[in-house]
C-alpha cells in the first residue's frame, strides 16, 4: 500500500484506516509511507525538519527493513528524493532505492502476486518488475491542487497509473469523472467513519476539564487547521458576530503554516484552541459539543473533498453545518449548509435549535458508511479481478 500519509500521523486518514481493516481481515500489509508529494519550502524550518526525519527513517528502512507496527502491518519509510520525480536522474535514484527495499521486504514477508493499492502515482517504477495481482488506485484527494506539488510530473504519472490500474476507487464524484475518462473501471465510494469509536460520545460520561470550563453552546472543528482547506475569513467574521457561541478548535496548524487569520481567531475571547488531542480521546470532547463544523474553503483542492469528519460528527451525535461542497449536493439528514457569513450563521442557529442527535438518529444517518463495510465492498470487487486470493 503506497500512502500519502505517514503511519503515525496524529489523525488517521483513508490510508491508515483501510490498511487496518485489511489487516484485521487477514491480509498482510506492507504500508509504504509518503515519498513527499510536494517540494519542501526553502524558508520552512518545519518542512526541513520533517524532511530530515523522513530521510533518517528511510535509511533505517533500507538498512534494517520495515518494522512491524501492528498486527499484519509493516511500515516502510521510503528513502527517496522528495521532489522533481520526473527528472531522469532523480527518478532513477528513487526507483533503485525503493525497488530494492520493497523487493527485500516482499521476500522477507513471503508475498506472492501481491495486490498493489496506491494513493498516489509516484510508485509505478518501484513495482514495474514485480509479478503482482491487481493494481488499485484509491483516489481520495485532488493532489494536484496541493501547494508545492509538481503538477506536470503528477499529471504524467497519474495518467500512466490510470491506464495500468485494474480498479480505481474515488471518494468524490468529481474525482470519479476525471479518472473515468482514462479508466472505465472507476467506482465511487464515499468517505466513512469508525462508528463504534465515535459512538462513545453518545454514552453518558464526564467531559475533559479543559472543555468543561468553556461555556455552551460549543461549536467544534477537529482536524488540521490548514489555510488552503478552511475558510478562515468566514470563521473569523461569524465568530465576531456571535460572541454568545463558543468556537472550539481541536488540532494544530498544518506543517509550515503561520496564518495571521488563525492568530486573529486566537485573540477572540469566545474562541478556544485546545491543540492536538489524541484520536482515542476525541469522543470525550465531542460528547460536550452541540454542532460539528465543516467550514471548508471552496477551491480546486476542496471541490473534490468528502470530509471524513462529516460522518464522525454524525456518529458522535452532532448535527453538522458545512459550506456547500460538491458532496452536499446529495441529500443528507443532519446537515445544514451556509456558503457565506449570513447563511452559515443561520445554519448554525437551526442546528442549535434542533439539538444533538438521538442514538437512533445517529445510527440511521451514518447507515452503512463504516470502514469495515466500505472496505469489504471494495475488496469484493478486487477479489473478482483474480481467480484466487
Amino acid at each position: 500500500m503506497f500512502s500519502t500519509a505517514d503511519w503515525d500521523e496524529p489523525y488517521w486518514t483513508n490510508k491508515q484506516h483501510t490498511a487496518a481493516v485489511l489487516a484485521r481481515l487477514g491480509w498482510r500489509v506492507l504500508y509504504v509511507e509518503s515519498p513527499g508529494i510536494r517540494s519542501p519550502r526553502m524558508a520552512s524550518k518545519r518542512d526541513w525538519k520533517r524532511l530530515w526525519r523522513r530521510l533518517w527513517r528511510g535509511v533505517q528502512s533500507v538498512v534494517l527493513g520495515a518494522p512491524q507496527r501492528d498486527h499484519n502491518i509493516w511500515v516502510l519509510s521510503p528513502l527517496v528524493f522528495p521532489a522533481k520525480h520526473h527528472w531522469p536522474f532523480i527518478g532513477s535514484f528513487n526507483k533503485l532505492l525503493l525497488r530494492g527495499t520493497i523487493d527485500r521486504m516482499a521476500k522477507r514477508l513471503g508475498f506472492d502476486h501481491p495486490v498493489v493499492w496506491t494513493y498516489h502515482p509516484f510508485m509505478l517504477n518501484a513495482v514495474s518488475h514485480v509479478e503482482r495481482g491487481p493494481t488499485v488506485y484509491h483516489c481520495v484527494d485532488d493532489l494536484r491542487a496541493i501547494p508545492g506539488v509538481d503538477i506536470e510530473a503528477f499529471n504524467l504519472a497519474e495518467e500512466e497509473l490510470l491506464r495500468s490500474s485494474q480498479a480505481v476507487f474515488t471518494t468524490a464524484h468529481a474525482l470519479k469523472e476525471r479518472c473515468k475518462r482514462l479508466n472505465p473501471n472507476t467506482h465511487f465510494f464515499a468517505n466513512v467513519v469508525d462508528a463504534d469509536h465515535f459512538e462513545a460520545a453518545m454514552r453518558e460520561g464526564g467531559l475533559p476539564d479543559d472543555l468543561e470550563r468553556i461555556p455552551t453552546p460549543r461549536l467544534v472543528y477537529h482536524g488540521v487547521l490548514s489555510d488552503f482547506k478552511i475558510d478562515l475569513p468566514l470563521l473569523l467574521e461569524v465568530a465576531r458576530r456571535r460572541k454568545d457561541w463558543s468556537w472550539v478548535f481541536i488540532g494544530e496548524e498544518r506543517e509550515g503554516q503561520q496564518s495571521p487569520l488563525v492568530a486573529e481567531l486566537k485573540r477572540l475571547p469566545n474562541v478556544h484552541f485546545l491543540g492536538y488531542r489524541s484520536y482515542q480521546s476525541l469522543p470525550e470532547y465531542l460528547r460536550g459539543m452541540q454542532v460539528g463544523l465543516l467550514p471548508t474553503l471552496l477551491n480546486e483542492y476542496t471541490r473534490s473533498m468528502f470530509p471524513m469528519k462529516f460522518f464522525e460528527y454524525l456518529a458522535a451525535g452532532l448535527p453538522v453545518v458545512s459550506t456547500p461542497l460538491a458532496f452536499t449536493e446529495q441529500l443528507f439528514d443532519g446537515l445544514e449548509l451556509g456558503g457565506d457569513v449570513a447563511s452559515f450563521e443561520v445554519a448554525i442557529e437551526r442546528q442549535l435549535a434542533r439539538g444533538r442527535l438521538t442514538q437512533e438518529e445517529a445510527r440511521l444517518y451514518v447507515g452503512e458508511n463504516t470502514w469495515d463495510a466500505r472496505t469489504a465492498k471494495m475488496l469484493e470487487y478486487v477479489q473478482s479481478l483474480r481467480p484466487v486470493l
